[in-house]
This record gives structure tokens, sequence and C-alpha cells, in this order.
């Protein structure tokens, strides 16, 4: 499971992250809500941990912001606001938790594996964009009048990671966290994968592309007309 945490008070930050680790959790740390923004609209994150009250942009805000364009990464809020009108203008924005400072860390580690099993509850079975489903439980896409086509293990992970979010640009670092974390290739197996996805979805005839952002990554979004 990886978390993105974002907590402006360094210590903290790193008694938290060592924290995590111990516990069985990847952490990508940042220090203010511009970095936290961008590094939950590009990565693919389990769970987001944002602190309130942070530089360039707060917690809320960068909530709001991921709220709007569609990421619905569960998320769970710290902050030294107890009142109740904070709280609940938290989880309206979007939020799935919220825990005052100063905190027991074990409360935090359960209210964070707390949030990803709900998460997983409702995680759907299968996930569509256009004419184009993936089926969870089989690893099959399909499309309406092709018979399914089954994926290997690393093809339907990159196909799951790009329909989680259609139109979101995932990196070639990013899959190569999730996908290839033990090191056993390079960025390069990224395009020969993208590659074979996008022969399938030609013979499925599916409306609906795999795009190239050069120097970003990759996204999934309605075809093109010609």
């Amino acid at each position: 499971m990886k978390i993105l945490l974002a907590e402006d008070e360094i210590e903290l930050s790193n008694a938290l992250v060592m924290i995590l680790k111990h516990s069985g959790f990847t952490v990508d740390a940042v220090y203010d809500g511009q970095e936290a923004y961008d590094y939950a609209k590009v990565g693919s994150y389990d769970g987001l941990v944002l602190d309130i009250m942070m530089p360039k942009m707060d917690g809320m805000s960068v909530l709001k912001k991921l709220r709007s364009e569609g990421i619905s990464t569960p998320a769970l809020f710290l902050t030294a606001k107890s009142e109740i009108d904070d709280r609940i203008k938290g989880l309206d924005i979007g939020a799935d938790d919220y825990l005052t400072k100063p905190f027991d860390m074990g409360e935090l580690l359960a209210r964070i594996r707390a949030m990803l099993r709900r998460k997983a509850d409702f995680t759907p079975a299968d996930l569509s964009c256009g004419n184009l489903v993936l089926r969870r439980a089989t690893f099959e896409l399909s499309t309406p009048d092709h018979p399914p086509i089954a994926l290997a293990g690393r093809e339907f992970q990159m196909m799951e990671m790009l329909l989680e979010s259609p139109g979101r640009v995932i990196s070639v670092d990013t899959f190569m966290d999730r996908i290839w974390a033990d090191g056993s290739a390079d960025s390069d197996v990224v395009w020969v994968y993208i590659s074979n996805l996008r022969k399938k979805l030609k013979k499925l005839d599916a409306d609906v592309e795999i795009r190239s952002t050069r120097g970003v990554g990759y996204s999934i979004a309605p075809a093109k007309s010609d």
C-alpha cells in the first residue's frame, strides 16, 4: 500500500514516515500543499494523509482541487484545529477521516487501515471507459462486439491504473514504482507493455486509446476522431 504524506513539520514528518514504513506502507513525503497536489495528481496512491495548515496551499484546498478533477483517493486530514465546523468542512469537501493533533501514532495507523479497508469494500468489480470494460475478477478486457481478451498480470495492473482515473496522466516512474518495485526491469519495459495494450485495444475495436504525453506519461481517454 502506497501513502502520500503531506506534513510541513519536518520532525513529525520524519517520525510518521518511519512508523508507516515499519508498518508495511510505502511512503512519499512532501512538505507543502503545492507538492501534495502535484504528487497526488500524477501518482497512484492508496491513501493521502494531509496536514491542513501547509505553505503554498492548505490541505483542504489540495483535496478540493483533487476531488474536482475526479481523483477519489481516500484522504485523512491531520490538523491542530479541533472545532466541529472545521471537521464538517473537511468531510464535506471529500475527506474520509480527520485526526486532531496531538494524536497517538497507534490511532493514526488504525484510522489509515480503516480508511483503506473502506476503499477496498467499495472497489468496483469492473472498470470502464467508453465501450471498454476491464473485469477485475477474470483479468479480461472486453468490448460489446468482441470476445474478451485475457491480460497477463502486469498488463492487467497497468490497465487497472489507467482505468481507475480515465484522462489522468500516469508517469513512467509511477508505473515502475507500483509494478516493477523489485527493480527487475528498466523503464523501457513500460513502453513495451503500453504498445502491447494498444494492440489489444485495436483488436477489440475499443473507442478509447492510450495517449502519450511526451516527458510526462500515459493516460486513457476517448479516441480522437480522424
